[in-house]
């Protein structure tokens, strides 16, 4: 979200050129943020509790009231504050991606009850063989989808052009830039998340069976079509706008401009610009269609098939990109203390370049 204001809000903006002090204060607001979102979801859920109906012959929340609200208030987001320090120690102390590497986690630690409830239902009977090999089948192809989706690289051609600093030659060397097929990586779908919960938030402030709630919960709850339509569409728009967002192909051009860089058979400055935007806008597309299909496709397809465990390919493309992630910065961390007899055998094929 602070990524995003920094290209609308002149101040956070400035930050980001500050250099390691500006990171320092956007860190700050982000803590800030994350502590104001905790309460307000806290809130929500507490309200949702408190207007749940009976299960089992007893109430959920035995004593509603503001005693109840507040107790939620303060340890959801005490756990919350706690989960950000812990992922904030791990980037700090190990290889980075503290919180992801938690998310990461906690998604692999569910694989064995999953695994387990699996075996027993086919023992009992309740699913198919059929509806186990489909699901398999399609967990690995959703697998695959996503390594390519993530690894997916246009590599524009970039030749530097010799110069003379002082008594020394610069220049003449041939490089690439590589644009990713999937730039914006699981941010689109986290922001797409965000919104579509939005809806429920709002139906748990009303009382159970109210013309609101229903209506809310009959067309906005997860696996009802339009629910599914509106996941994909805002996918598809955050992919673009995340693109835009991180990657400006004016930065890129005047760059290249500066140190004498230029695409073979474009001209340097604005002409270098537009071919950039052009490239990056085709390539987007197929990758923000890629990603709202992983989104929505693995729980539409599952539906009706009594699996007793369910794969969102949310989960999957951050387990996938984290995976991928951390492996990359543990081969750059072995390699720069000279330990390549332990990579040399486990090196990810796609990032030998």
């Amino acid at each position: 979200m602070l990524q995003l204001l920094g290209v609308v809000v002149p101040y956070f903006e400035k930050l980001r050129k500050e250099g390691e002090e500006g990171q320092k204060k956007i860190n700050q607001w982000t803590r800030y943020g994350t502590v104001l979102i905790s309460i307000i979801q806290s809130f929500g859920y507490a309200l949702f509790l408190q207007h749940s109906g009976d299960v089992a012959g007893a109430r959920v929340v035995i004593h509603p009231g503001v005693a109840f609200m507040l107790t939620m208030i303060v340890t959801q987001t005490a756990g919350t504050i706690l989960v950000m320090w812990l992922g904030e120690q791990i980037t700090e102390r190990g290889i980075g991606n503290g919180i992801s590497l938690i998310i990461f986690i906690n998604i692999i630690g569910r694989l064995p009850n999953d695994v387990l409830r699996l075996k027993d239902a086919l023992v009992a009977g309740s699913v198919s063989l059929f509806a186990v090999i489909f699901g398999l089948a399609l967990l690995v192809a959703v697998i695959a989808g996503v390594v390519l989706l993530t690894q997916g690289t246009r590599k524009i051609p970039v030749q530097y052009a010799k110069r003379m600093v002082g008594r020394r030659m610069y220049g003449g060397a041939s490089t690439h830039i590589p644009l990713k097929v999937n730039t914006a990586g699981v941010i689109p779908i986290i922001f797409a998340s965000s919104l579509m919960i939005l809806p429920l938030t709002v139906a748990s402030f009303f009382p159970p069976g109210s013309p609101m709630q229903d209506f809310l919960s009959q067309y906005l709850a997860p696996g009802k079509p339009a629910y599914e339509f509106m996941y994909f569409f805002i996918i598809v728009f955050f992919t673009y706008f995340y693109t835009a967002v991180v990657l400006n192909p004016q930065d890129v051009a005047e760059n290249m401009r500066k140190y004498g860089g230029f695409v073979p058979g474009i001209r340097p400055g604005k002409k270098t610009a537009e071919y950039i935007d052009r490239v990056l806008t085709r390539i987007t597309l197929p990758g923000a269609l890629a990603l709202g299909l992983i989104a929505v496709l693995p729980d539409t397809l599952l539906t009706g098939l009594n699996l007793p465990f369910r794969f969102g390919g949310t989960s999957i493309l951050i387990v996938v990109g984290v995976a991928l992630d951390t492996l990359s910065q543990i081969e750059s961390h072995l390699l720069m203390r000279h330990y390549e007899g332990f990579v040399k055998k486990g090196r990810i094929r796609g990032r030998r370049a």
